[in-house]
């Protein structure tokens, strides 16, 4: 996450909250990255006028900003690298690296503290927020920045010498150097969707993959690596740290093994059975997610054989939940389970390929979800999300959102369909400046079935019924889009 730019969408996309006096008083908690930070005591996380607020500087300086407080002009100025940011208290308007932007609310002082609202540090920057009003509790969560990287061609890597692929239990390690010290990354989830292996890791990991015969196999070697707490809560793990899953629906492919392959250098082992030797192309560019293609000799999806190619996000997931519905249900779930029922319908579509960004549970970054659109060079970009709103109930219906006027002919198509699955209040095609829908090349929107804070709304929104109309609705809309 590219910090002072998500700062900047922060303050003209989430200061919009209305008539802002006084934080509620109580005992507040607000956590970052599941650390709590330490707030000041004269003014806390809270809710004011049906809206959360939370301190600005405990934010920031958590996420590595500078601030400076002038007195004399009640300004708050923001820098990062070569990006400043200026707020003014009680002011309508902040300047963003010279320019001018109107804020729709300014933010307020209480007890020598500015507080901002919650939304303030809300999806579209990077991260997940909520706030839990049970436990007075705001939760917010962070991606991993994205850096340059490379495209490494398949055979390029050599197996170890030992030439083993298989799962096998952990060796012991020396006295001297034992895992929990060599251990400098996580993985935090494996997938397996259009052909491709997608790895959560933490930054910096560096994977070896290589091929081998008899049977035929592909292995990605991690090492001074370790499964994160999260990660048996999404795959299967047992006690002596061996997984599996099964693939289905890719030629290629039969199943996906993984285990700690080396405990004395803590090597983590990722398998995949195929059925036939495959060539493959590992894209790895520092962010958390790296890749292992096999669509470069399958066809699958067939990138290359004059079809079009559409790619399918289910928004947040693994630890980013998105927003939480009011009886606490997670966003994440609601993505995932209509994407797997595009899947279903769309694997019976013979003119035209699809690509999903997560079929499981994974940590996936916005950068990450657009890197693989472009890098396949996608002919159309879904993203599919649960809306929310702070304090407010009896907001209602469907959106579509667009950024570039490309996009305009493709949202207005698929909004039709979305509203017309869903039966809700038609909120209409909207533009917004979202990371997914600006920095994809291909016309992209992000559909907003219903809102989460809504009871009625969220009542039918967990429904298999509901999920399999908006699937559909998603279907319909790209063909008739492309014309099929």
């Amino acid at each position: 996450m590219k910090k002072i730019g998500c700062l900047i969408a922060l303050l003209f996309c989430f200061l919009a909250f209305p008539s802002l006096s006084n934080a509620a008083s109580g005992d507040t908690h607000i956590y970052l990255d599941g650390v709590e930070l330490e707030q000041p005591e004269q003014a806390k996380a809270g809710v004011v006028n049906g809206s959360t607020v939370v301190p600005l500087r405990v934010i920031v300086e958590s996420l590595g900003y500078e601030v400076e407080w002038d007195q004399s002009t009640k300004t708050i100025t923001i820098v990062q690298g070569t990006n400043t940011l200026n707020l003014k208290v009680d002011h309508s308007e902040a300047v963003v690296n010279g320019t001018t932007v109107k804020l729709a609310a300014p933010p307020i002082i209480q007890n020598s503290v500015t507080l901002v609202p919650l939304r303030f540090v809300g999806e579209q920057t990077g991260l997940t927020v909520s706030w839990d009003n049970q436990t007075k509790s705001a939760y917010l969560t962070t991606s991993s920045d994205g850096s340059g990287g490379e495209v490494q061609p398949g055979m390029g890597n050599q197996p170890p010498e030992n030439g083993s692929s298989e799962i096998v239990p952990p060796t012991t390690g020396t006295e001297n150097s034992t895992p929990e010290q060599q251990v400098k990354s996580y993985i935090y989830g494996i997938s397996f969707s259009g052909n491709r292996l997608m790895v959560s890791a933490d930054p910096g990991v560096k994977p070896n993959v290589f091929l081998l015969s008899g049977p035929d196999r592909l292995v990605v070697d991690i090492p001074n690596a370790a499964f994160s707490d999260s990660f048996a809560s999404l795959l299967p793990l047992d006690v002596s740290n061996n997984g599996a899953f099964a693939v289905a629906d890719y030629p290629d492919v039969s199943q996906v093994r993984y285990s700690i392959f080396d405990q004395a250098t803590s090597t983590i082992r990722i398998v995949v059975d195929l059925n036939h030797r495959v060539e493959y192309q590992m894209n790895i560019d520092g962010t958390d997610l790296f890749t292992v293609d096999l669509t470069a000799v399958s066809g699958y999806p067939a990138t290359g054989s004059g079809r079009p190619l559409v790619v399918i996000d289910a928004g947040h997931g693994g630890s980013q939940p998105g927003a939480i519905s009011l009886t606490k249900r997670q966003e994440k779930d609601f993505t995932l389970a209509v994407i797997l029922k595009v899947e279903q319908l769309l694997k019976q579509e013979t003119e035209f390929d699809f690509v999903l960004t997560r079929s499981t549970d994974v940590t996936m970054s916005l950068q990450d979800r657009v890197k693989i659109a472009n890098d396949l060079n996608a002919t159309l970009f879904v993203s599919v999300h649960g809306n929310s709103i702070e304090g407010k109930s009896n907001v209602t219906g469907s959106e579509t959102y667009y950024t570039r006027d490309d996009s305009i002919p493709f949202a207005n198509v698929m909004h039709k369909h979305l509203v017309a699955a869903t039966g809700l209040t038609d909120r209409k095609v909207r533009y917004s400046s979202l990371h997914v829908t600006r920095e994809t090349t291909m016309p992209a929107v992000l559909l907003e079935a219903g809102y989460l804070s809504n009871a009625n709304d969220e009542a039918v929104m967990y429904t298999e019924a509901f999920q399999q109309r908006v699937a559909e609705g998603i279907v319909a809309g790209i063909k008739e889009y492309l014309g099929l």
